[in-house]
């Protein structure tokens, strides 16, 4: 019998975030040798903490500089921690990202640099293609996350804009050994995708990101146009000699982490079913995980219950309202209000680095109780669908799930909880 559905969703929360935290991940990937002199660059949610497992790990020389969010920082002796501004960068990001690219120029063949990446450094490690702004930068990525874009689209125009994404770095490092070591929070586990690629080759093009802007009808200021159709923009591409001395490694991955919460669920007695990497819209994914949730209570398919549905990736947030609320508030928002108080079916959608969005929650929770609570409240759901206000719906039921930074990224996680007559609770 399972006493506290809720209780249990956390706790498949909290499985999947810890299979991800670089205190797991990063040490056994790690060379045999850790006694040379190395140089430590990283960006991202889970630089900080993947730059003190270094420190716990290596036995040489280390120095260096890794930036993060704000408030996602973690203690270090020996590489500094910087922290700037993500999702839409700042100043501190575009002055980290110069000093970065200071450390490795002028390195030999002889120097190490090791590379931490992880989801969000694209926003975190922000320097400006030459004779674009920082401004410039800002305006493009406040437009293309209200307008729907894929992360792959947005990291496509991202790269094209910048002087260290796209391969860059790696050509800045050369002739140095590059290790990159890396916690994807992308559908695909793509490198190139991945904090828009800083270290590897780039399939995509300026033409490429040109249509993007174009497609999604978002202002281009005269400098952008000017610079993307330029030959100067295009990015490191394969095969190009820079690249030899670099090394990818991938460290953890969402299904990793979906796979670790399916492992306690199997432990509970709960079967798992696990979805995958999804991308889409967030209120129509809901949908269709709605749908899969009411065939499994009322006729078994395609799994019985008790049961566990379990998906992953990014999702994408067409803003319209004025409202509050990351992906995982909006996914949960539209399921509430395509379940509408069905019996037995519980949720929770939250980001694994513990921000939905810019918010302060990490997502929210949902029971068969949710829907007639709010609308005792006078809550309705598709109107507070219709405002993009994820946050305020479940922040009036106290539902939103609070965990603070967690230090790690691999994205979404969505969790829904199918219960049968003889173990739904009262």
């Amino acid at each position: 019998m399972l006493h506290d559905p809720t209780a249990f969703l956390r706790q498949l929360f909290s499985e999947a975030v810890n299979a991800a935290h670089p205190r797991q991940v990063l040490a056994p990937h790690l060379p045999a040798d850790k006694s040379g002199r190395a140089l430590v660059i990283g960006a991202g949610k889970a630089a900080a903490a993947m730059a003190a497992a270094i420190e716990q790990e290596w036995q040489g020389e280390l120095s260096g500089l890794v930036v993060t969010r704000y408030g996602h920082g973690a203690p270090c002796q020996k590489i500094k921690v910087v922290e700037a501004a993500h999702p839409v960068p700042d100043a501190a990001g575009e002055a980290v990202a110069k000093e970065v690219l200071a450390l490795v120029s002028n390195l030999s063949a002889d120097d190490t640099v090791i590379f931490l990446l992880s989801g969000g450094g694209s926003s975190l490690l922000a320097l400006p293609a030459p004779g674009l702004t920082l401004a410039d930068k800002q305006q493009i990525n406040k437009a293309l996350l209200r307008s729907g874009a894929s992360i792959s689209e947005m990291n496509c125009v991202r790269k094209h804009l910048s002087a260290i994404k796209g391969g860059r770095l790696a050509k800045a490092c050369h002739p140095a050994k590059l290790y990159t070591y890396a916690i994807s929070d992308v559908p695909g586990d793509e490198a190139s995708v991945i904090a828009s690629g800083p270290s590897v080759a780039d399939p995509t093009t300026s033409a490429q990101a040109l249509a993007i802007l174009q497609h999604y009808q978002i202002d281009i200021p005269a400098p952008v146009r000017d610079w993307l159709q330029s030959s100067e923009s295009e990015t490191i591409k394969a095969g190009d000699p820079c690249l030899n001395s670099s090394h990818f490694t991938l460290i953890a991955t969402p299904q990793q982490s979906l796979q670790a919460a399916a492992d306690y669920a199997q432990r509970q007695g709960i079967t798992p079913l696990i979805l995958g990497d999804l991308e889409g819209e967030s209120r129509e994914v809901a949908k269709v995980h709605a749908g899969i949730a009411k065939q499994v209570r009322l006729h078994g398919q395609p799994i019985q219950p008790p049961c566990v549905i379990l998906s992953g990736g990014e999702t994408t947030v067409s803003v319209r309202g004025q409202g509050r609320g990351g992906r995982n508030a909006e996914f949960l928002l539209s399921l509430t209000a395509s379940l509408k108080g069905s019996p037995g079916i519980y949720a929770l959608a939250a980001d694994t680095d513990g921000i939905d969005g810019s918010e302060d929650n990490a997502g929210a929770l949902m029971t068969p109780a949710s829907f007639a609570k709010a609308q005792q409240l006078g809550l309705d759901a598709e109107a507070y669908l219709a405002n993009n206000d994820g946050y305020g719906y479940f922040a009036a039921l106290d539902a939103l799930l609070m965990t603070g930074p967690t230090r790690t990224n691999v994205n979404d996680f969505r969790a829904i909880l199918i219960l049968d007559a003889d173990h739904e609770q009262a």
